[in-house]
């Protein structure tokens, strides 16, 4: 029999001799959501997840993941895509395979508690746009936060998924806080809302198999309704943990189409495929029509991210996340911070302190936004703190958490880290104990009566009152009021391939200098950051007549690998990132709105500088110029990776000529102000 025919063979065998399982454990496609968000920094357009929808929807899935998490904020933000119209495009593509987002409860899509009518608005309009299946947890697995959020799911017949956040306080499942009993109590209290299934939603990869095994008998003994397993790849545990939640009966498991698993994202879905043909537990997916799937995914979509994908680690498992508990995408987002800040070599100290942290804050586990709260005060804590003072530049987000904004932690916050965040804190000095949003004003008019006729719908509406800086220029590229940047625009594959072309000459020798009768360089210039080993080259391409092409390549040759200060490379967050690291071409578009946006000052500018400790974006200034301060207040608000720092004054005196205005991105250095 010849080679051909083996195969033919095999493949009918596969086909005739493959009975139906008795019991087929449900899968929940992650690919489209937490697959991106994991690898490429939740950069993933709708154009092209629309080549593999109708083929995804052909697979059985118990449901695939579109939407939430990180999404809402990365497609209005750095992809120039309205977030709720990804829902609309590909309902038209999935005919029956319901949609699953992830809800941070009152957090809803952003990274803070936000008012009951906010809430309720949201709920409303994700539920009409066409959401099914709404995975929602709280950070703190504080259930109050579900109170205004599961009464809209349920008001809409929508299936709610309540979650429980995976954490630890010993190597292995046990101790005096997260134990057993625990996570019981937990799924009996999901179950006691109204929840149509659990999830055990493991953000870092924590779980061991018979941890998992543990955890999935006791859950179906103290529930009835389906329990699913949500575990990240980061470790290397994750397949074996789903077999041994398999065999302990879990009802739904999250894979990933491999081209987007492993790393810190999924497992991939086809080798458990055939690790259960034939059993009683089979999924009953066609391997054969996943191998079209992925095909589509290689060559047409994933070159496009090749740029975002972190391939500066050998190994494709991290198991310091075990000593850490920080989820793949924030460790990269800390990386990327310090990176930015010249302070890469801190990120031993980091790690360190990111457990000490962790415990001041109550034990919290680490998952949005926790784990941005805890990783970014742990930054600030290595690079500001001194051996006098501790905690020395506060987030405001962790003013909120000690505030009780967020809701009640495992274990309470340390009385001195919580007294010392709450002086002089601006809702008051003694921590609150009820619901966190009952002490929220409503926001949703103040919304209206700001962005006013620029919200065109209900929909843009609740993006800006979510996102009001952010927002409000995704709403003026949308309707035509400011011209969008180059860096937000897609690319194609014929410019993948013009840099494919370049990186094969750089390979070669063949790069050549400019030529001195080159043309001037247009307004839709992109510039790309391109690594051959330790060389470094910037490539600008110019779209000439609808076709980009290669304008100049500017060789810069770097020794013993990349400098601090040179341009890196992005990696793949499982939230956010920060403005600064929003793409390669970021940095250019960002000077140029720096250029347009301050002018030096006619007035003068004599006095003490006001510089940025380190990248971010502005959200506002407190102080306007001619104000009277004194030294200490607070004059600006920059978030850096989502977190607010309030800048406070450097000496008393007068502001003077304030550089930025909301919504501009800085460097670390960049002066905001002088005080003179």
């Amino acid at each position: 029999m010849s080679d051909h025919d083996q195969v033919k063979m095999t493949q009918m065998n596969y086909d005739v001799k493959r009975p139906k399982a008795e019991n087929p454990v449900k899968v929940m496609d992650l690919s489209l959501r937490d697959g991106h968000q994991s690898l490429f920094a939740t950069r993933g357009r709708t154009e092209d997840m629309i080549p593999v929808a109708e083929l995804m929807d052909q697979v059985g899935f118990w449901a695939v993941e579109t939407w939430g998490g990180a999404t809402f904020d990365t497609m209005h933000r750095f992809l120039n895509e309205d977030p709720w119209e990804r829902i609309r495009t590909l309902k038209r593509y999935f005919k029956k395979t319901p949609f699953s987002m992830l809800l941070r409860a009152q957090n809803l899509v952003g990274y803070r508690n936000y008012a009951d009518d906010v809430a309720n608005a949201f709920m409303d309009r994700a539920c009409e746009n066409g959401m099914d299946i709404f995975r929602t947890f709280d950070a703190l697995n504080d259930y109050r936060n579900f109170q205004t959020v599961v009464p809209k799911i349920k008001e809409y017949g929508k299936h709610f998924q309540g979650c429980i956040c995976y954490t630890m306080t010993e190597p292995r499942l046990g101790g005096e806080v997260y134990n057993l009993d625990y996570y019981v109590n937990k799924a009996k209290d999901l179950e006691g809302m109204g929840a149509d299934s659990v999830c055990v939603k493991d953000m870092a990869g924590l779980i061991a198999p018979y941890d998992a095994y543990a955890i999935v008998k006791a859950l179906k003994a103290a529930v009835k309704v389906p329990i699913h397993l949500h575990s990240h790849f980061t470790s290397g545990m994750s397949p074996m943990s789903h077999l041994k939640a398999i065999e302990a009966g879990v009802d739904i498991i999250d894979t990933c189409m491999t081209p987007y698993a492993y790393r810190t994202s999924h497992a991939a879905i086809e080798p458990l495929i055939m690790a259960l043909l034939g059993t009683n537990r089979d999924t009953g997916f066609d391997i054969k029509l996943m191998a079209q799937i992925n095909e589509i995914f290689e060559k047409e979509v994933m070159p496009k991210y090749k740029h975002l994908l972190d391939d500066s680690k050998v190994s494709i498992i991290d198991i310091n996340v075990l000593l850490h508990q920080t989820p793949g995408g924030m460790l990269s987002n800390l990386v990327n911070q310090l990176r930015d800040m010249d302070a890469l070599d801190k990120i031993g100290e980091v790690y360190k302190e990111l457990p000490r942290v962790r415990k001041d804050l109550g034990q919290i586990p680490l998952v949005t936004p926790t784990s941005q709260i805890v990783g970014i005060q742990t930054v600030n804590n290595v690079l500001f703190d001194t051996p006098e003072e501790r905690y020395k530049m506060i987030t405001g987000q962790v003013k909120d958490l000690c505030y009780g904004l967020y809701g009640k932690t495992a274990v309470p916050i340390n009385e001195e880290v919580q007294k010392k965040a709450l002086k002089g804190y601006d809702r008051g000095e003694e921590p609150i104990t009820c619901r966190p949003a009952e002490v929220l004003e409503p926001e949703m008019e103040k919304a209206k009566a700001e962005i006013g006729d620029l919200a065109a719908d209900m929909d843009d509406l609740v993006l800006y009152a979510i996102y009001p800086v952010t927002g409000k220029k995704f709403l003026q590229w949308k309707y035509g009021k400011e011209e969008v940047p180059a860096a937000v625009k897609p690319i194609t594959m014929q410019q993948v391939k013009k840099q494919d072309e370049l990186l094969k000459k750089a390979k070669a020798g063949e790069l050549v200098e400019k030529k001195k009768d080159a043309p001037a360089k247009g307004e839709s210039l992109r510039t790309f950051n391109v690594f051959v080993d330790n060389e470094h080259f910037e490539v600008g391409v110019d779209e000439v007549g609808g076709s980009p092409i290669l304008k100049y390549a500017q060789q810069i040759q770097l020794s013993g690998g990349l400098p601090a200060a040179a341009p890196a490379m992005p990696a793949a967050p499982a939230a956010a990132p920060a403005a600064p690291a929003a793409a390669p071409a970021a940095a250019p578009a960002a000077a140029e709105k720096k250029a347009d946006a301050a002018p030096a000052p006619a007035a003068d500018t004599s006095g003490t500088p006001l510089a940025a400790p380190m990248p971010g974006m502005i959200v506002k200034y407190d102080k306007k110029e001619g104000d009277t301060v004194s030294a200490g207040e607070t004059v600006v608000i920059l978030e850096a990776m989502k977190m607010e720092n309030a800048l406070a004054a450097p000496a008393s005196g007068t502001v003077k000529a304030i550089k930025y205005a909301s919504g501009d991105s800085v460097a670390k250095g960049d002066v905001l102000c002088v005080i003179g």
